[in-house]
């Protein structure tokens, strides 16, 4: 693939970030995992990253937490958050463009893998 679309996974769950990256490098996506917001925050993967996918609930910095810090420094892409936890989607700041999709842990994998290409352009 010529045009690489890197994928940041950010959750603190091993096994998802282990299914998420076995079900996306499967579809031919690069993809890197970081356990935190922090790791991914303290990395490359900012500059690099074509789509985020990130848990809710981490310990640390939330993922919605890590959602506001991108776009206080100026990087915008495009966001799909994960949640284990029932309920309505999180309050995000309006003034910040309102992420892609929100996935309810178990999700469907063709609906995300499909959210993704949407987003993608592919």
């Amino acid at each position: 693939m010529s045009d690489t679309k890197i994928i940041a996974i950010v959750d603190d769950d091993e096994s998802v970030r282990m299914a998420l990256d076995g079900l996306l490098r499967s579809n031919g996506y690069t993809v890197r995992l970081y356990a935190n917001a922090e790791a991914y925050l303290g990395s490359d993967g900012p500059g690099v990253t074509a789509c985020l996918i990130s848990d809710i609930q981490m310990p640390g910095l939330s993922g919605i937490q890590l959602y506001e810090t991108l776009h206080d420094r100026g990087i915008r892409l495009p966001v799909i958050f994960i949640t284990g936890y029932p309920g309505p989607p999180p309050t995000i700041d309006p003034a910040l463009p309102s992420p892609v999709a929100f996935f309810p842990k178990p999700f469907p994998c063709g609906q995300l893998m499909a959210c993704l290409e949407e987003v993608l352009g592919r």
